[in-house]
């Protein structure tokens, strides 16, 4: 049994998601708060395993509440609003529900939370797994898809969207390369150009103009070449 926690200043959208956990017989929720502070001092009393997170909320949004909490449970986001979806690369949420939330989406959320969770799974003993790799849900032709990071090869500017290359497909998304920029995580990613952001774990080759990835050649920018050269060269003597 999973205990839960649901955070939303709108009532009608605690009792949709209370109405979707009554049907799913390993949660259970054990509180309901309409705005971050007030579940912030239950969780110090009443440790949870799931919380059900409203982003825009007064006074403390969901993202700045999460990031407040040392040892966060497991996070699935509920919003109305799509461009806070990349915040899931920092913050390593479970999943993001946009409203309205069908009972069909809430489910294959719950799933996610369930997949991870020994005592559901096995009653033998138990192994530690390699962590899964953080991925970020993006919004293309309609569809939320999912992108796991690892995978990403490099994203291309394409005036107000991205091109989000991995290792198996190509998502087209309304969104910023600066923003993207800002958000990747910047251990192994690394902008060389004002058009694109490389994964240098995907690396083939380069050299102080160009690199390559997947036979790829992706130049590298005047105005971002010196500080690509340094990282390149320090992770190049890494590996």
């Amino acid at each position: 049994m999973m205990k839960c926690f649901i955070i939303d200043d709108e009532p009608l959208a605690i009792e949709v998601i209370e109405s979707h956990i009554s049907k799913i017989d390993h949660l259970e929720i054990a509180g309901t708060f309409q705005n971050a502070i007030k579940a912030f001092q239950a969780l110090r009393e009443t440790p949870v395993d799931v919380l059900f997170l409203d982003i825009q909320m007064p006074r403390l949004t969901g993202i700045e509440f999460l990031r407040t909490l040392k040892n966060p449970p497991k996070v699935i986001f509920t919003t109305a609003y799509r461009e806070y979806a990349l915040e899931g690369f920092e913050l390593d949420v479970v999943d993001y529900l946009l409203k309205p939330i069908s009972f069909e989406r809430f489910l294959k959320a719950a799933d996610k939370l369930f997949d991870n969770v020994p005592a559901l799974a096995s009653t033998e003993t138990a192994t530690i797994s390699p962590q899964a790799p953080r991925y970020v849900f993006v919004t293309s032709e309609k569809k939320n898809i999912k992108i796991c990071l690892d995978e990403i090869e490099y994203v291309e500017s394409k005036r107000d969207y991205i091109l989000i290359k991995t290792s198996n497909k190509e998502v087209l998304t309304h969104q910023t390369i600066t923003y993207m920029d800002e958000n990747l995580p910047d251990e192994y990613f690394l902008r060389v150009h004002r058009s694109f952001i490389i994964n240098m774990k995907k690396l083939e080759s380069w050299n102080h103009h160009e690199v390559e990835i997947s036979g790829e050649i992706i130049p590298i920018g005047r105005t971002y070449k010196r500080e690509a050269i340094e990282v390149l060269t320090a992770n190049s003597e890494v590996l």
